[in-house]
């Protein structure tokens, strides 16, 4: 390809007009066949793999340009920061000197007003490090008040966290560091830690406001627990926090600042902790009894003998609350909630409750109560969640016994319960979604009762495992529970057997292995039949009305072609086989219905109308429970009704004496042996005689037919 050529083509393709599909269609007008097609493609393709090596060429030209851009940048950046943090500690610096002057301009103001001795005294005890009365105590103060100054600068500098500040609050430490995701160890974003003396302050950088921080999250040191991050290079010098329900990973610039985080943070929670429960041993101790004033001392008082004397005040009995375990109780509860002890939470609650079973309660033991009653309330949010359906269901109801167990010690028997059979009502709907349908309706349904009655099977044994002498209620609400699992099985199992319209001895097979599956649940005492049954009886009515109008359909069209003639099977085989079905049927006596080489005494209507019968009796009897007594009994009349009319009307009808011996042979065939034997197979199926069948018998006309017509009736 010439460069002319090659640079008109490119000149096209980048015009900003350029519209692919009419240059597609102006290219094949243009062109003279597959061959002109064929180079301009291998032009266009040339062009293209010219064009990504330039621009390769240039990216790898330009490459070492960008790196020492980013480099400088980085450098920059990190300049810039350290000029800030400079910056910020000169004008702390500054803000704290007046602050300091103020004790001497007292000092020497004192001095003024007394040259010769207690200026003085005071004087040199200033310069040893000591004021009296007064002054110390201004010192102090200003000492506290350089600490909210210093936080207060600092955290001018973080948006959104002015209305977090409260009275008492200073700064202890705060530093740079970089968060990381805590499950797949990636980078997330730079952060800047505030220690305060009783909680930590998380802010986030501000890109396009160097120095600046927005505010993050803010978590109390008494509910936060710091982990040591073992070093694993890349991943170095980090710790990770443990608050409910979360945790985070930061990691800082080297190991020395790790190391100051993780000591200052100890000591700051220890701290604390000491304070708190210094202030518990306050409010805890007795107080003074107020003095009573006697009766001497008080001149105006009015003598009477008749007062009642004063009762003696009761002491309120104190509860030693000092013990470490139980300082340290809600700190551990937060740790063993982040590190999903919950065994270990339980021991410690239990713990603590035997201690103070038979105790007063004081305001201390109110506070303590109330601390323990919110770490309570976290540990039962996170068992619920491990109950949840959103969490994996993987385990089956075994992997839930821990989150059980512990739910019934804390005394939320009714919610554990409600929550364990919520997520195998989840487990048990993930696992029939999960079956494939595939292959032969019957063979999904072996899988569909395997996989559906074990885990209701297992479910039940769990749940006796489970809530063993807890109240009768909860197994009230198993009950209601299997139910509800029963329908959503039963769901699935019309939705493949019944919907999709599958014949009445597929549909009789899957009901029976159903049935096989429930009787199973007998073994635990878990007896869900009836519930089985009654979930069932529309479809399987509905299946039976179906099968029956077919039966009468083909009935009626055999009928509709009757020519009354013997049966010829013409050969020996065809003749044995169709002795056999007979025999299978019940007719014990067809031997007499059978004449000379292969023929059969009988209409081949006659003949199909009993095997066909015989067939809807033996699979609807698969199908029987005591509600389908009566569809199944008016079912069967209404099939045997249209074969019997069509026998009478044709026995009146016909005029042809041959013929007519024949119908009576036949209809002689209906009553005598069909019939005895669909009442006899009835009644050992469901084990009682129909009496709607033994009149349909014992009548030799069953209605009257127009003699004048020539079609049979129903």
């Amino acid at each position: 390809m010439s460069d002319s050529g090659a640079s008109r083509l490119r000149r096209q393709l980048e015009s900003g007009g350029f519209e692919a599909r009419l240059y597609v269609k102006q290219l094949s007008q243009q062109s003279d066949g597959d061959r002109d097609l064929q180079e301009h493609r291998q032009r266009v393709q040339a062009l293209a793999e010219e064009t990504a090596q330039n621009l390769k060429r240039n990216v790898y030209q330009n490459y070492r340009q960008f790196i020492e851009t980013a480099r400088e940048i980085s450098y920059l950046e990190s300049e810039m920061y350290q000029l800030s943090h400079l910056l910020t500690e000169q004008k702390s610096s500054l803000e704290s000197i007046p602050l300091a002057l103020l004790p001497a301009a007292a000092a020497g103001a004192a001095a003024a007003e007394d040259p010769a001795g207690a200026g003085s005294r005071d004087r040199r005890r200033a310069q040893a490090g000591f004021l009296p009365g007064p002054a110390g105590a201004s010192r102090e103060g200003a000492g506290e008040e350089g600490k909210q100054r210093t936080l207060t600068t600092l955290l001018e500098k973080v948006e959104g966290c002015r209305h977090l500040l409260e009275a008492g609050q200073y700064l202890v430490y705060n530093g740079d560091l970089v968060e990381y995701e805590a499950d797949h160890m990636a980078q997330l974003q730079r952060v800047h830690g505030f220690l305060m003396n009783d909680c930590l302050l998380v802010a986030t950088w501000l890109p396009q406001r160097r120095g600046m921080y927005r505010y993050n999250a803010l978590y109390p040191l008494d509910g936060l627990a710091v982990v040591n991050v073992k070093d694993n290079p890349p991943m170095k010098d980090m710790f990770k926090l443990l608050m409910f329900p979360e945790s985070r990973i930061f990691q800082a610039e080297n190991a020395k600042i790790k190391r100051e985080w993780l000591e200052v943070l100890e000591e700051t929670k220890r701290a604390l902790s000491e304070k708190r429960r210094r202030e518990q041993e306050e409010a805890a101790a007795p107080r003074a009894p107020p003095q009573v004033t006697s009766k001497a001392s008080n001149p105006f008082e009015e003598d009477d003998d008749d007062d009642e004397p004063a009762l003696p005040e009761v002491e309120e009995e104190k509860v030693d609350l000092s013990m470490e375990w139980i300082q340290e109780l809600p700190e551990d509860l937060d740790v063993c909630i982040a590190q999903r002890d919950f065994e270990g939470a339980v021991d410690l609650l239990d713990k603590l409750n035997h201690y103070l079973e038979d105790k007063p309660s004081p305001p201390p033991v109110k506070e303590l109560r109330a601390k323990v009653d919110e770490r309570v309330r976290q540990l039962t949010e996170v068992l619920v969640f491990e109950l949840s359906p959103d969490r994996s269901l993987r385990g089956g109801p075994k992997a839930t016994r821990r989150a059980v167990s512990q739910l019934i010690r804390l005394g939320q028997c009714t919610k554990a319960c409600e929550l364990f059979l919520r997520n195998r009502a989840a487990a048990v709907h993930t696992a029939i979604r999960q079956l494939r349908i595939e292959g032969a309706t019957l063979l999904y349904i072996h899988k569909l009762c395997h996989v559906f009655f074990t885990s209701l099977l297992e479910t039940a044994k769990e749940f006796e495992t489970d809530f063993a002498g807890t109240d009768s209620g909860c197994y009230s609400a198993f009950v209601v529970w299997a139910r509800s699992a029963m329908g959503m099985f039963v769901d699935a199992f019309s939705k493949q057997v019944f919907d999709s319209k599958e014949s009445l001895s597929t549909a009789a097979e899957c009901v029976k292995v159903a049935k096989e599956h429930c009787q199973q649940l007998g073994d635990i005492g878990l007896d869900l039949t009836f519930i089985i049954h009654a979930l069932l009886v529309r479809d399987i009515q509905g299946a039976l009305h179906s099968y029956k109008e077919i039966i009468i359909e083909a009935t009626k069209h055999r009928n509709s072609e009757e020519m009354w003639r013997r049966m010829n099977l013409m050969t020996p085989e065809a003749l044995g086989k169709l002795k056999e079905e007979m025999r299978s049927c019940g007719v014990s006596n067809f031997e007499q219905y059978t004449g000379d080489d292969c023929w059969v005494n009988l209409s081949y209507t006659v003949v199909a109308f009993t095997k066909q019968t015989m067939g809807f009796l033996e699979e609807a009897l698969k199908l029987y429970f005591p509600e389908l007594h009566m569809v199944l009994l008016e079912s069967l009349v209404e099939v045997i009704l249209v074969a019997v009319q069509h026998v009478d009307y044709s026995l009146r009808c016909e005029q042809d004496p041959e013929k007519k011996a024949f119908i009576r042979q036949n209809a002689s065939f209906l009553y005598e042996t069909v019939l005895p034997v669909v009442e006899k197979r009835f009644e050992e199926g469901v084990g009682k005689p129909a009496k709607q069948l033994q009149d349909l018998r014992s009548a030799s006309r069953l209605i009257r037919v127009n003699p004048e017509s020539t079609t049979s009736v129903v």
